[in-house]
């Protein structure tokens, strides 16, 4: 049995936990290899390497920095295939959507390659007579990212590019069920020349996640997950005086208007709604049909989603693979049964699926229901699974209302051929991520991933300028030199002659 271990100031590091978590192949079941969970004093152990490392590295040129990230880009490259691999065998995601997702982390790290211009602060002269004025941005010191198991390299990288970057240390707590791929990024790192300590690896549950909590040396912490859990770390970050982004969970819509054109819609809510088996934040899990759209709407994604290919990761015909652990298939099929119960018409019935030769295996087929009302528990909490919830509305207007009165506010799309609609779609609309004819908005590196609502904690979203600004804090200098010119002391609040 394979035993997977942390990655610690440039080496595997074992810690002196002896507890472990099972590892699976989510396509045949099996266990592939033990995880061990680090104890609150592996982790302290760890911050204090982390902090050690800050000083020289806080103070390395950030064009030295960004040379590291440009090696780190070229080893991701050279080395996607086996990366893809990995993050098939653990998470189950198939093969192009596991390579897409790695690119979209590797946009990140591109990003993060431009630190030297965009730490450049801001310069005036002469605020008040002989007085200039001028802004520095300065790393925090160690931070820490807590990320989920749909993503293993792409949620990491919106965090540790930018952190490190910075001038920040950083040390990454992944997903106890997929953690092989964070630390093939760890050691590729390292191989592209990032001095021992500046980026780290902990493996662990609830107890890793609240040493780093409580941990006094730990300035900031980032995390992608469940709702509930967001909110638990915004609290207990906030409250040992870290800052904290913290995104939380989603109920993203998909508004069909009548003239949209519905092959795109329908391709669309295909691959938002199927595509990594719903385990996505950016998933598209209800689709609003407006007027008269819904009985076609409905008719085209039932023939689509009866004729989803789904299988292996590594079978180049799958379009969609199995979910990640057989508790979390119980769970998604528990919603399905929910969503008969309250009444909802269940079009498209992917429960009894099986696979010859992956009986063993964590696979659901596509599921779609028709005729969800807002008042279901289907509707209302996220699922995260390839489950497709039709909603159907009179109007424009009541499609805007119900996706307001929604307590997630995370990412929503609007397909329709009006210029009029779009626009006052996006004003309207209270979500953080909009798509026009887009089916998953999810924002390129250079902007910033985040939504509204209880789908985010914290003021800042991630990666773009508003990761750098996170990772970052800002200093104001204000100066003048004695001329000579004798002055007498001042007893007011003072203002710039």
């Amino acid at each position: 049995m394979k035993n997977i271990h942390h990655f610690v100031n440039g080496k595997i590091f074992e810690g002196e936990s002896k507890k472990t978590s099972d590892v699976y192949n989510p396509a045949t079941g099996e266990v592939s290899a033990k995880v061990t969970l680090a104890t609150k004093k592996d982790v302290d152990a760890v911050v204090d390497i982390a902090q050690q490392a800050f000083h020289s590295w806080s103070n390395t040129p950030p064009l030295q920095r960004a040379r590291v990230l440009f090696k780190f880009k070229e080893l991701i490259e050279k080395n996607s295939d086996e990366l893809t691999k990995i993050i098939v065998s653990e998470h189950g995601k198939v093969y192009d959507d596991a390579k897409g997702s790695l690119t979209r982390g590797l946009e990140v790290v591109e990003f993060a390659c431009g630190i030297p211009h965009l730490l450049k602060g801001e310069f005036t002269e002469n605020v008040g007579r002989d007085v200039d004025s001028w802004s520095i941005r300065q790393s925090l010191g160690v931070c820490a990212g807590i990320t989920p198991f749909n993503f293993p390299a792409m949620v990491p990288m919106w965090m540790f590019p930018i952190a490190i970057a910075c001038g920040n240390t950083f040390i990454l707590k992944p997903s106890e069920k997929d953690p092989s791929c964070p630390l093939m990024l760890a050691q590729l790192l390292k191989e592209a020349g990032l001095p021992d300590g500046v980026f780290n690896v902990v493996n662990g549950d609830k107890e890793a996640v609240d040493a780093l909590l409580v941990n006094k040396k730990v300035s900031a912490i980032s995390f992608v997950g469940s709702t509930l859990i967001a909110k638990y770390i915004y609290e207990n970050a906030a409250k040992n005086e870290k800052r904290v982004q913290a995104l939380g969970g989603a109920k993203n819509h998909c508004v069909v208007m009548p003239d949209a054109d519905l092959d795109g819609a329908v391709n669309g809510l295909m691959g938002a709604a199927y595509g990594s088996a719903g385990e996505r934040c950016m998933a598209q899990s209800v689709a609003v049909a407006v007027g008269g759209i819904g009985d076609e709407l409905v008719k085209r994604l039932s023939e689509k989603v009866e004729a989803l290919k789904v299988g292996p990761g590594m079978d180049k015909e799958s379009e969609m693979g199995p979910l990640i652990t057989k508790d979390h298939l119980d769970k998604v099929k528990g919603y399905v049964d929910i969503g008969v119960e309250e009444g909802a018409n269940l079009v498209v019935d992917g429960r009894k699926l099986k696979l010859q030769g992956y009986e063993k295996g964590f696979y659901i087929g596509g599921c779609l229901f028709d005729h969800v009302t807002s008042q279901m528990r289907i509707y209302k909490e996220e699922i995260f699974g390839p489950v497709l919830s039709v909603v159907r509305v009179k109007d424009f207007d009541t499609a805007v209302k119900l996706i307001n009165d929604h307590e997630y506010g995370n990412g929503v799309s609007l397909f329709t051929r009006d210029g009029d609609s779009a626009r006052t779609f996006v004003n309207k609309i209270q979500v953080g991520m909009v798509g026009i004819n887009i089916p998953i908005p999810v924002p390129m590196a250079f902007h910033s991933f985040g939504g509204w609502k209880r789908s985010l904690f914290g003021d800042q979203h991630m990666h773009g300028m508003e990761g750098v600004r996170f990772y970052t804090k800002l200093k104001t200098v204000t100066s003048r030199w004695p001329n000579g010119i004798k002055s007498n002391a001042e007893f007011i609040m003072p203002t710039m002659k």
